[in-house]
């Protein structure tokens, strides 16, 4: 007697970025709560009538539902359309609806929500799910204000900060690394990709000790909010030392949304 297989779970899921793939396909680099990372391919989603081309944006949540990996021969790219490889294990995509969210980012902090994007996919593998982060990702998208710079750098920084924690490459902020010896609320540390947390003669610039105790008691207690607001109390610290954590463990000199941040800092300055 055939037994009657479940229908395909439904999953929570961001779009990260996409390229097109033929005339009328996209191929998607979906963040989801369940499996983390995974390529999808949108046939048809291109065309004036799918029901998928005004879901399918960034920042907007969504409820998707994946059929089966596709086989090669139905992914070939279309190279008279500037087709691209496919990706291993690509998936396909049977239906993507709106699951809530605000409005598109603007200005400063459409930037900001791309920094983010290009961070998860350079900083997680595919199919590795990560569900905590997922929610962080989630409750960091509505603090990125386009008015207000230093919410939208404390939500970036808390961000990042949780990024390293769940890919295991920040250290355990409460203590100095080589020593374990819990860090004092008198001396200022510095962060190094390769020996952790280390304190800094008077007089260098790096994070003041309780600066460092509030962050790591706000990551152990998963309260994101604390976390923000232990970051916005640390700003110009934090992002110059988080800057060479990532690029470290990233494998890069500079993300590109931070050059086009830099290069949009340039152009607003002159115009002033």
């Amino acid at each position: 007697m055939a037994t009657r297989r479940s229908p395909p779970a439904a999953l929570a899921a961001y779009v990260l970025h996409h390229h097109d793939w033929s005339e009328s396909s996209l191929i998607l680099d979906l963040w989801t709560r369940e499996h983390g990372r995974i390529a999808a391919v949108a046939k048809g989603a291109k065309r004036p009538h799918s029901q998928m081309r005004c879901v399918l944006l960034p920042f907007q949540r969504l409820t998707i539902v994946l059929g089966g990996k596709t086989a090669r021969h139905d992914t070939e790219p279309d190279t008279a359309q500037g087709g691209h490889e496919a990706p291993p294990d690509l998936h396909l995509l049977r239906s993507a609806e709106w699951a809530g969210g605000g409005a598109m980012p603007s200005g400063a902090a459409l930037l900001a929500g791309f920094h983010l994007n290009e961070l998860l996919l350079r900083g997680l593998a595919r199919q590795d799910a990560h569900p905590r982060l997922f929610d962080v990702y989630a409750a960091t998208l509505p603090r990125l204000a386009p008015h207000d710079e230093a919410q939208t750098a404390a939500a970036l920084r808390a961000f990042e900060l949780w990024l390293l924690r769940e890919s295991g490459v920040l250290p355990e902020l409460d203590r100095v690394t080589l020593t374990q010896v819990a860090v004092r609320t008198d001396v200022r540390h510095g962060l190094h990709p390769e020996t952790g947390v280390h304190p800094l003669p008077d007089g260098a610039p790096g994070l003041g000790g309780a600066t460092l105790l509030a962050l790591q008691s706000a990551l152990n207690a998963f309260d994101l909010g604390a976390l923000q607001q232990t970051c916005q109390g640390a700003l110009p610290e934090l992002r110059s030392q988080l800057r060479h954590l990532l690029h470290y463990h990233l494998g890069t000199s500079m993300l590109r949304t931070r050059a086009l941040m830099v290069e949009v800092q340039k152009l607003t300055d002159t115009a002033r």
